[in-house]
């Protein structure tokens, strides 16, 4: 299996690409604050399972999806934040929220299956 036909990986990739064009435009402060916190949290959910997909343990991959869970909830606190800031309307906030939570499940999937046989690709756990 190849990193890229992990569906967790995919889901966590595609949000941070959806994240990305939200905060390029914010003002100057808003990006400066919460903008680069949010983009550093949510591009290292999708970096930590590539990071742990590439070690050669079991060990060490299971490691790297319980920093990947970390950054989700990081994620999480950044987006929280930049809605009450008024700098994500209700609409997109719903639909990360969303996101996020299905990232979250299969995620947790992912971590429960590593060293236990064949990788959950589209398991809805």
């Amino acid at each position: 299996m190849r990193l890229e036909e992990l569906e967790v990986y995919r889901l966590a990739m595609d949000m941070g690409e959806r994240v990305w064009p939200i905060v390029a435009g914010w003002d100057y402060f808003a990006k400066d604050t919460v903008g680069k916190q949010l983009v550093k949290a949510v591009d290292s959910v999708g970096a930590n399972l590539s990071e742990g997909f590439g070690r050669f343990h079991y060990k060490e991959n299971r490691q790297f999806g319980y920093y990947s869970r970390g950054s989700l909830y990081e994620t999480q606190t950044w987006l929280i934040k930049a809605h009450n800031r008024q700098l994500i309307d209700d609409t997109d906030f719903g639909i990360l929220e969303k996101d996020m939570n299905t990232i979250g499940r299969k995620l947790n999937a992912y971590i429960k299956s590593i060293g236990k046989g064949p990788v959950p690709v589209t398991n809805d756990q």
